[in-house]
């Protein structure tokens, strides 16, 4: 079982587009603040060296958020193997519960002097998720 994370953002005129929705690259900015925040938390807990960095996004976005609109983000790591991970995204209309974007995005645990990918350490392993699963 995955531990989820959350955070929730009103809509507001600075996340929208010329159509007057949030414009898509809006939901990878986020994506990557929230899986920001999250690894923050966790490596609080235990303070390890090392640094994440995106290998690639895969992004399905399903209906439109608009001015005032909160969204409701919730963020898990869902498969973590070698130096890889999975995260994934989602992010809900806070009002209607209707998902309006996934965003799957598999990260890279890298050695920061080295800059060489590395085996994510258990201990991290442990605190992102019980189970682990092959890719």
């Amino acid at each position: 079982m995955s531990q989820l994370y959350i955070l929730k953002i009103k809509v507001i005129k600075d996340h929208l587009d010329d159509l007057n929705h949030v414009n898509n690259v809006q939901y990878l900015i986020w994506s990557q603040e929230i899986a920001k925040a999250h690894w923050q938390k966790i490596n609080n807990k235990i303070n390890v060296e090392g640094v994440w960095m995106v290998r690639g996004h895969e992004v399905q976005y399903r209906l439109g958020a608009f001015l005032n609109d909160e969204i409701r983000i919730e963020t898990h790591v869902k498969k973590i193997k070698g130096p890889l991970s999975l995260r994934i995204v989602e992010f809900y209309n806070n009002k209607t519960g209707q998902l309006i974007v996934s965003c799957k995005t598999q990260w890279c645990w890298i050695n920061p002097a080295s800059r060489k990918p590395m085996n994510v350490p258990t201990k991290i392993q442990d605190l992102f998720i019980k189970e682990k699963a092959s890719f």
